[in-house]
């Protein structure tokens, strides 16, 4: 849970553009890639991964969300969306005091601090951000490391890989 706005800033900054990376890798012919017939493919993952009002809304933080739910074909208006959705968040979340992270508000039927939402949102984010890079394999794209290198990068750095 955090406690300080500062502490969701900072660490949401760095999820964020480690997921930039990501949905800036993408292709528009690797949207179509699914893990499964019935299941989310990799451009519906995308997009899922764009902010929208779901568990900010009972906290007040108003975000400039996508129009509509409908999964761009281009992979660069996903990327870009989520560019525009994160500063939005991060602007609208900005203004808030400390104090403001204690203040316990319905989400989804549960009473929660509004600084275990926003835990929980980034979570959220870093669960289907590893989902992401598994379509992202299958679909032969290249992935980018988060916490770490990723195979590529280690081989780009002449470490072995296996």
């Amino acid at each position: 849970m955090y406690l300080t706005v500062q502490s969701f800033i900072s660490d949401y900054k760095n999820e964020a553009a480690v997921t930039q990376k990501l949905l800036n890798s993408l292709t528009d012919a690797s949207l179509k890639q699914e893990i499964a017939p019935g299941h989310r493919s990799l451009g519906e993952l995308a997009w899922h991964l764009v902010p929208t009002g779901g568990m900010l809304e009972p906290m007040g933080v108003k975000i400039q969300a996508p129009a509509n739910n409908e999964v761009p074909a281009a992979a660069a208006k996903i990327a870009e969306q989520y560019r525009v959705t994160v500063q939005s968040l991060l602007d609208g979340i900005s203004d808030w005091d400390d104090e403001k992270m204690q203040e316990t508000k319905e989400v989804f039927g549960f009473q929660w601090k509004n600084g275990m939402t926003l835990s929980l949102f980034v979570k959220h984010e870093i669960h289907h951000r590893g989902q992401l890079t598994v379509l992202m394999r299958q679909a032969g794209l290249p992935v980018t490391g988060a916490y770490g290198p990723s195979k590529e990068e280690w081989s780009d750095m002449g470490a072995p890989t296996s």
